[in-house]
């Protein structure tokens, strides 16, 4: 089937979304920027589902994530732009796409910027373990992590399966 390609502007709540993220991530990237030479040589890199450390690393592995985080941004904002790649039900039709499209671009904006925010306190929490202000991520943050995700999805699924 032919997909239009359409020019549909950003909501409020997508704008707000974006700014949070950037924001948070960048916050994240700044403090490990400044606290960098305070750190001791070997950082917690890995931790297991009870958010204690399972794997310690060189601090130069502090980066990765705020790489990771770079490349996920850009590439979800550009899914994002073409929502016409995106996977929609065979029930797609010149009267609902605009539905479908916003739709489908909402949820993939709010799985970005959650996970932008992730690697913001993965990366704080990395700094704040190695100077021994903290020994954990916290038991809580595998739940926040799979809720925060899991949400935007099951929003999005129940949104697209009311559009007519």
């Amino acid at each position: 089937m032919y997909r239009p390609i359409l020019k549909i502007p950003k909501t409020k709540f997508e704008k707000v979304w974006d700014y949070i993220g950037v924001i948070i991530f960048l916050l994240s990237i700044f403090y490990i920027a400044v606290m960098w030479g305070k750190l001791p040589e070997e950082i917690p890199v890995h931790f297991n589902g009870k958010g204690e450390v399972d794997r310690w690393g060189s601090k130069i592995e502090l980066i990765i994530l705020p790489f990771i985080g770079v490349f996920l941004w850009i590439t979800m904002s550009l899914l994002e732009k073409a929502p016409h790649m995106h996977n929609f039900p065979a029930r797609l039709n010149e009267q609902n796409v605009e539905a479908f499209y916003l739709n489908s671009r909402k949820m993939l904006n709010e799985v970005k910027n959650f996970c932008l925010i992730l690697f913001a306190c993965i990366s704080l929490q990395m700094v704040r373990i190695a100077l021994r202000e903290t020994t954990s991520i916290g038991w809580w943050f595998l739940p926040i992590v799979i809720i925060g995700i899991t949400i935007p999805i099951i929003k999005g699924i129940v949104v697209t399966h009311k559009i007519k």
